[in-house]
């Protein structure tokens, strides 16, 4: 348990430094250039889900060299995030005309909890 709770500390740490890299470049993407928020989304998911992969690997879970079939795994689980992110952003955004920026905190949550327990279940070595 004690192990757990640290792991869930440090995947905050790199969740929320993930988040601010996805939030910054939505923002950036979406609000500053003005650039559709759903491609917007994809590019900014993308990106922060790339840096919290290898953040994760080296410092969140106890991981062993991934073999190819684990990290296709782990794309195509990415892929299904990915498709959660959008669909709420979708929904919220285009479809109740709520801020894209409101939209993506709760996407967030969402998608985190679902990143955790797929890298939890792909990533971790099991004894």
């Amino acid at each position: 348990m004690k192990k757990l709770i640290k792991q869930l500390f440090k995947f905050g740490i790199v969740g929320g430094t993930a988040f601010l890299i996805d939030y910054s470049i939505l923002f950036l993407l979406a609000k500053v250039i003005g650039l559709n928020e759903l491609i917007s989304a994809a590019i900014s998911f993308v990106i922060s889900l790339t840096f919290n992969y290898f953040a994760s690997i080296k410092w969140v879970f106890e991981a062993k060299k991934q073999t190819p079939k684990e990290v296709i795994i782990f794309v195509l689980l990415s892929v299904v995030g990915l498709g959660i992110n959008e669909l709420l952003i979708y929904i919220g955004s285009i479809k109740m005309n709520i801020d894209v920026m409101i939209v993506k905190l709760f996407a967030t949550v969402i998608v985190m909890i679902y990143n955790f327990i797929t890298r939890k279940l792909i990533i971790e070595k099991h004894n």
